[in-house]
């Protein structure tokens, strides 16, 4: 345990740089990978090699702006500590509770993804029967029967909460280790792909689709950015990280090279494989048919391309949803520290040292989320990202213009291009999944703005407790938080 200059517990610094990039890597080469390359393909041709490409640069600028921030302000709770440091507090209150809601419905998406994808491995080993022939487990008590897809997700998401809440330090190995894994299953497909004859007589030509030339590549960008979404989960803990003003940003940067390096050679090897045509065809299946296409059978334990993809996609479920556990609860304890949440979300386990009721509360709140229709949850996940990365942009400009001389460990170079671009290219794409929403899936734009007046509402009754307190005697939620000496 540790303390801070006024005497409250502050959490361990724990995890090392491997671990921080673990994080964001563990986030962002998720279960996206796997189903999106072939509905790229589908969209752009060939091109989805561009497209991929394309979003990482997009990305990388307001990767800068989180990189600034985190070294300039090393608190936990990533673009709502930023954001609470140059903002009022309505502002960085209803950032929090986008970003904590945001992270929350993510979690149980992936967890979601994890179930049928468990199911897969077991059948392809024959422990059970396919995905899609697995019905329901009968509760007597309950009078009731729950999906086994659905028991499998809850599962999935109170064994990683159990760990979080029990060890920081656990919960980083455990990511750490999930993530090398799915590295290296995709080095093994790239490896294998590259060295096929079918690679070898691979054609990218023509690189547009006919029916929408190189202009194809937009719409396939907004299907994939969320791809990308996960660097940011680094900073949410920054204060659990050893030297967090050199680790974080090194972190964020590392996390999204090894993860555009990968994703592009998966995506050119996936092309130059099964075609761009066939990838296609395959859909969310595209990967996993080209590694049955061109990986050997017979292998010890993994027996099949297929085998080897339904692999990577189970340990890709399981990191994303380990970083979101973490991110979530970091966002929360950060909010309740601050005294925008319940003060008891704000605070320490006595035994364990972690936030164990910002953990239990995103649980619940996560587990809740599994009853969301998956498309709308998905589409809230992306739309509330593209808000906090808009405003997190805006924060980067605003601490240069108002605290000049700040400590800034790291600084962006060719300032202020890099937040303006990352400001203007997220507004164009918030523009158009809004479009897009208000067109296929106005549910999600309800539930979005429901949680957002939700959130008033809360800020108002919190503010209304305060003061309660303060007329009371009783005292108010702790708002001081760890300061670090410049």
């Amino acid at each position: 345990m540790s303390s801070g200059s006024h005497g409250e517990r502050k959490p361990e610094a724990e995890l090392g740089l491997l671990d921080a990039t673990m994080i964001g890597m563990g986030a962002m080469i998720g279960a996206g990978i796997f189903v999106l390359t072939g509905l790229a393909a589908e969209i752009a041709g060939p091109a989805a090699i561009a497209v991929f490409a394309l979003n990482g640069v997009v990305t990388a600028f307001t990767g800068l702006s989180y990189a600034e921030l985190a070294s300039a302000i090393p608190k936990s709770g990533g673009g709502y500590a930023f954001v609470r440091e140059v903002f009022d507090d309505l502002s960085s209150f209803l950032m929090g509770w986008m970003l904590w809601f945001a992270y929350m419905i993510a979690g149980a998406l992936y967890a979601l993804g994890f179930a049928p994808n468990f199911l897969e491995l077991l059948h392809v080993y024959g422990f059970a029967p396919a995905p899609d022939q697995v019905g329901a487990v009968a509760l007597p008590l309950l009078d009731a029967a729950v999906p086994v897809s659905v028991g499998l997700a809850f599962t999935a998401v109170l064994l990683l909460v159990a760990l979080n809440a029990a060890s920081t330090a656990a919960s980083g190995s455990v990511e750490t280790i999930f993530t090398l894994v799915k590295v290296g299953i995709l080095v093994v497909f790239v490896a294998f792909g590259a060295l096929s004859p079918m690679f070898s007589t691979a054609e990218f030509q023509p690189l547009f689709p006919a029916d929408g030339g190189a202009f194809a590549i937009l719409p396939a960008m907004g299907l994939t950015f969320i791809a990308f979404e996960g660097y940011d989960l680094i900073t949410t803990v920054t204060e659990e990280v050893k030297n967090p003003r050199e680790n974080i940003p090194k972190a964020i940067f590392l996390s999204l090279a090894v993860t555009v390096v990968v994703y592009l050679a998966v995506v050119t090897v996936a092309v130059g494989t099964l075609g761009a045509q066939g990838l296609a065809e395959a859909g969310e299946a595209g990967i996993a048919q080209a590694a049955t296409e061109f990986m050997p059978t017979g292998l010890p334990v993994i027996q099949n391309g297929g085998a080897i993809i339904v692999f990577g996609a189970v340990f890709s479920t399981l990191t994303a949803l380990n970083a979101v556990v973490i991110a979530s609860s970091r966002v929360a304890f950060s909010m309740g520290r601050e005294g925008q949440l319940l003060p008891s979300i704000g605070q320490l386990h006595h035994r364990f040292g972690t936030p164990f009721v910002a953990i239990i509360a995103s649980a619940v709140v996560m587990l809740g989320s599994v009853a969301l229709p998956t498309k709308s949850a998905g589409n809230m996940s992306s739309l509330f990202f593209l808000l906090s990365f808009i405003v997190v942009n805006g924060a980067v400009i605003r601490l240069r213009r108002e605290r000049p001389d700040m400590k800034r460990p790291y600084e962006m170079p060719y300032y202020p291009v890099p937040p303006i671009l990352g400001i203007v290219l997220n507004l164009v794409l918030t523009g158009v999944l809004v479009w897009y929403l208000v067109q296929t899936d106005p549910l999600a734009l309800v539930l979005s703005v429901g949680w957002i007046l939700l959130g008033g509402l809360a800020y108002l009754g919190l503010n209304r407790w305060r003061s309660a307190g303060e007329a009371g005697g009783t005292g108010t939620p702790a708002d001081a938080v760890p300061q670090e000496d410049d």
